[in-house]
């Protein structure tokens, strides 16, 4: 990590820097980037055209990173994701030819559009940083990153994505439509050029393997564990979710609560950054009853009411 700058520092100037491309998305890339430092990967749901693919770029290219795309199609094979062996006749030996999951940040665009043998080839790279191929296990380059992108309006020809490749990625996110103003910014913006073409990175790989190392060292205090676990655990015994969040959801709040609170220039996690996260970790790991599902009920909504009704520590009613 750069000497002269802080881990705050490093961190809001990342952010700075992609919201010269994503306009008026603070919170989000926000959110994003304290998934970054957690480790953790991420969906981006949202509809076509409101920038998913751009946060994914624009987050790799300001930290330096090796980038690749993958276009995913109901015809893609899992090789065509973590590589293949090919024999050579010259050597007569074989040689693997590495696959796109072998950047440091990988863009899975449209991830259920691809059947669901080939968005299983991702679990291995997402939950154990390596790639088994031929029987050989080759382990991933720091940082790595998996950024899905999907369309939740659009359901013809995709293959839902199952609860177990869900709860993988540690937050759910989208970026919602512009302002008025913001959009007249965006016109203006690209009535030349893309402002993504000249992005620059201002950090580093190491920058932010430093920035994971660090949230290591932030301080969770016991009542603030209790309250992510008592948030977690209300979710398994809510009326109107079938299937609540696991130990996983538990250990990816803590750890994207470590990174939101270095941020926000603090060495110490407050349950205020729990509750900002609560959405975006928990939303997509609930599975909401029939008769939940009936009565139209929203797994915000459902989120909402747990933040209400679990004590905050400190808090006075």
């Amino acid at each position: 990590m750069k000497e002269t700058q802080s881990a705050t520092g490093i961190a809001q100037e990342i952010v700075e820097n992609v919201c010269t491309v994503i306009v008026g998305k603070n919170a989000v890339i926000e959110r994003a980037l304290a998934a970054v430092i957690a480790q953790g990967h991420i969906l981006i749901e949202d509809v076509p055209g409101v920038g998913k693919t751009m946060l994914a770029k624009s987050i790799s290219a300001s930290i330096g990173c090796s980038f690749k795309r993958i276009q995913f199609t109901p015809d893609l094979l899992p090789s065509d994701i973590v590589g293949v062996s090919i024999y050579n006749q010259s050597t007569g030996e074989f040689q693997f030819r590495p696959g796109p999951v072998m950047a440091q940040v990988v863009l899975v665009d449209e991830i259920n559009r691809a059947t669901p043998k080939t968005q299983s080839a991702l679990l291995e790279a997402m939950e154990e940083l390596q790639v088994t191929v031929d029987g050989v296990t080759r382990p991933l380059e720091r940082p790595f990153v998996v950024m899905a992108t999907q369309n939740p309006i659009e359901h013809e020809g995709t293959f839902p994505l199952p609860e177990a490749q869900l709860d993988r990625f540690l937050m759910r996110i989208s970026l919602g439509y512009p302002t008025f103003s913001e959009e007249l910014s965006v016109i203006e913006q690209q009535e030349q050029t893309h402002p993504i073409d000249e992005l620059q990175a201002v950090a580093s790989p190491g920058d932010v393997t430093g920035l994971q190392d660090a949230a290591k060292n932030v301080y969770v205090d016991s009542a603030v564990r209790e309250y992510i676990v008592t948030l977690i655990d209300a979710t398994r015994n809510h009326e109107d979710v079938s299937l609540g969040a696991s130990p996983r959801a538990s250990l990816g709040m803590f750890r994207a609560a470590r990174g939101l609170a270095i941020m926000r220039d603090r060495d110490y996690v407050i349950p205020d950054d729990v509750k900002e996260l609560a959405h975006a970790v928990l939303a997509h790991r609930l599975i909401l009853s029939p008769s939940a599902r009936m009565r139209g009920l929203q797994t915000a909504q459902v989120i909402d009411g747990l933040l209400e009704s679990v004590a905050v520590p400190g808090a006075t009613r």
